[in-house]
């Protein structure tokens, strides 16, 4: 009795520390199987397999009642706590390449998801990515500045040379 509260007690704690939580089904999936998508993700998450009831009142514990309906069969759970969309896309890529995998749901930022949001998050691109083009970007519109703030001087400094070379010219 004292191991499966300590057990809900660190679940609950999974579920309030994490970015976001990704609910999964891996019936058939060989133990090789499994570890395999523990290290694809393990940089930003942990992958862990867990009891139903468990998971249950450990995620109502953390005010989490959307997996309520989903925790049937051999449920397993991403406790994602780096980047979600990283996660997503992991998860994702390994279910195209092991079909037993099955994403079933999710919650982030204080949302539930479903199967098909999650699938949606996974083909977001990642925050590295997002903050290069941002980065690109930024860095495009103040090249942009720059040109816009020596034009003025660039022009000027070509009239007082063509200005200056027609005078020596002229005498």
């Amino acid at each position: 009795m004292a191991n499966k509260e300590a057990s809900v007690a660190e679940l609950t704690e999974k579920f309030r520390s994490s970015n976001a939580v990704l609910l999964t089904e891996y019936r058939g999936l060989t133990v090789a199987q499994l570890k395999d998508l523990r290290r694809t993700i393990s940089e930003h998450a942990t992958y862990a397999v867990v009891k139903n009831t468990l998971t249950k009142i450990a995620a109502n514990a953390a005010g989490i009642s959307s997996f309520d309906d989903e925790l049937a069969g051999p449920s397993a759970v991403a406790f994602v706590h780096g980047d979600p969309v990283a996660v997503a896309k992991a998860l994702r890529d390994f279910a195209k390449a092991n079909p037993l995998l099955v994403v079933k749901s999710g919650y982030f930022d204080g949302n539930p998801l479903t199967q098909a949001e999650v699938t949606k998050l996974a083909d977001l691109e990642t925050r590295e990515v997002l903050l290069a083009k941002f980065a690109g970007a930024a860095k495009a519109s103040l090249f942009g500045a720059a040109y816009l703030f020596n034009a003025p001087l660039a022009s000027a400094a070509r009239a007082a040379d063509a200005l200056r070379q027609k005078q020596e010219s002229a005498q």
